[in-house]
């Protein structure tokens, strides 16, 4: 059982997890174990909240498929039973980061005080510029 938050838990049996050998360097023992975690997790089909499935198909991440399928590879340790938690805790990582509310970004302005600034360097790049010109005898 995976727990998202104090009121929401996934099951065991929501999470399809699948032993497959992890790719890239490691001589033999990568040819001879499969020790790579393949995690999916189907978003439409799950007991989450209506608010989560909402917000996790409207993420925009490679990892979340066209149909709502999340597809995590773990591969990042030697051992399988580290690779399953990898892939467990990640996948809480982005179920938590959908739940969690963006701050509402607020337009700035340039103060007054760097508009000068940045006019003034401005100034002083043309005057060097100027001095690079031909010298009159």
């Amino acid at each position: 059982m995976l727990r998202i938050s104090s009121s929401v838990t996934l099951g065991d049996w929501e999470i399809d997890l699948s032993q497959i050998r992890a790719q890239g360097a490691g001589g033999q023992n990568v040819n001879k174990v499969a020790s790579a975690v393949h995690l999916r997790f189907d978003i439409p089909n799950s007991s989450l909240p209506p608010f989560y499935k909402e917000r996790l198909m409207k993420l925009s991440d490679q990892r979340i498929s066209k149909e709502g399928v999340i597809v995590i590879k773990a591969q990042s340790f030697r051992t399988l039973e580290l690779n399953r938690e990898d892939a467990l805790e990640r996948l809480r990582e982005l179920i938590q980061s959908a739940a969690r509310q963006q701050k509402a970004r607020r337009p700035t302005r340039p103060t007054k005080a760097s508009k000068r600034r940045r006019l003034d360097s401005k100034t002083q790049k043309g005057k060097t510029k100027a001095l690079r010109g031909k010298v009159k005898i």
